[in-house]
């Protein structure tokens, strides 16, 4: 007996994946922009915003096909790659917006990380599965 498949609550269709990068990103803009006020000072947070969209996007993209083994690639090596593309996509964004150089960047690109992952977790508590 067949069992008809459950229907996908986004639909996975484009307004999905526009709502999924608009909300990626403004998590990005808020977690950079903290980072920024904690390590540079007091920043305006238009340049948060700017810088946010890169990571946004490439982290979305390569998520398709980098928590997935492609050919020789195991799962857990494409989600290291995804993770390293986007920490060096963050950079190049936020060494542009921000003009550091990279004696700089790099530190505000770990505390980035740091940021997003204690606020990813935390919300992940709070709204996850149960």
């Amino acid at each position: 007996m067949l069992q008809a498949a459950s229907p996908s609550l986004t639909g996975g269709g484009l307004l999905a994946v526009a709502v999924t990068l608009l909300v990626a990103w403004l998590f990005y803009a808020v977690t950079l922009h903290l980072a920024a006020t904690f390590f540079i000072g007091d920043t305006p947070s238009q340049l948060a915003a700017k810088a946010a969209l890169v990571p946004a996007v490439v982290s979305i993209l390569l998520q398709r096909w980098g928590t997935t083994g492609v050919g020789p690639v195991s799962p857990s090596l494409g989600v290291a790659v995804l993770l390293l593309v986007t920490l060096v996509a963050d950079g190049i964004a936020i060494s542009y917006t921000y003009r550091l150089s990279t004696r700089s960047t790099a530190p505000l690109v770990l505390l980035h990380f740091a940021f997003a992952s204690v606020l990813g977790i935390a919300l992940f508590n709070i709204f996850g599965p149960t």
